[in-house]
Order: C-alpha cells, then structure tokens, then sequence
C-alpha cells in the first residue's frame, strides 16, 4: 500500500528560527521553508525531515531523531566541538565512552549531540 509513497519523519523544536540556524550553519544541512514555522531537512540521497514548532509544549525526543552516518566519526566530531557542540553522555555507558564523547562499546563508533531544543542526533562511523 504504502511502497511508493515519499514517506518523511518529522520532529519539533521549541524555537524555529534557532533550530534552522543550528541545522544550515554549524550542520551544514540545506533547509527549505514550508511555511507556518515549519522547514524541511534535505539530507543526502534525497531525504527528507520535517521540523515543526511545537512552541512551550515541545518535549525533547528522548532518543535519536537522526543519524549522520559519516567515513570518520572522529573528525566529524572534532569538527562538532570546534563549533561549539558538545557530546552527550549517558548514564551507563560512560565507561564504554572515551573523552571526546565517542562510544566505542560495540558496533560502529557513534557519539550522540543535541540541537538547541534538545533533541537528540549522531554521528556514526560508516564506511
């Protein structure tokens, strides 16, 4: 039924206008408005997110909304801390998690950040 279909996920953020200039200047993900607050993601390969205002009301996702898989992760992060990113932590895994916020417990290298309205994204070593 659904086979064909250009299907897209899509997530909210609280601030729109912070968001967007998170995702087209430090990311360098292209945006394209769609108007009432609302843009586009327009990732590699054709992809598509949607990104909402969700205002007050917005929750953070409390998992990964998107993953960047990249050839080195660890230059992706280096370029992440030099824009001001930090990596996330998380409670039991920090003895699996290096300095630099690299996960290295298993599976490929991934370190997870968060865009200013909280949700959470990563970088993921993929060859």
């Amino acid at each position: 039924m659904f086979a064909d279909v250009p299907a897209f996920s899509g997530f909210s953020v609280d601030d729109p206008a912070a968001a967007r200039a998170f995702y087209a200047d430090v990311l360098g993900v292209r945006t394209l408005d769609v108007g009432g607050g609302m843009f586009r993601l327009l990732l590699g390969g054709g992809a598509e997110v949607l990104v909402f205002p969700k205002g007050p009301a917005h929750v953070p996702a409390s998992f990964t909304v998107l993953n960047f898989p990249v050839p080195d992760v660890e230059a992706a992060v280096d370029a992440l801390a030099a824009a001001g990113v930090r990596p996330e932590r998380y409670p039991g895994m920090a003895e699996k998690t290096d300095a630099r916020g690299i996960f290295r417990g298993g599976g490929p290298l991934i370190a997870w950040f968060t865009d200013p309205a909280g949700n959470v994204f990563s970088v993921l070593q993929q060859d």
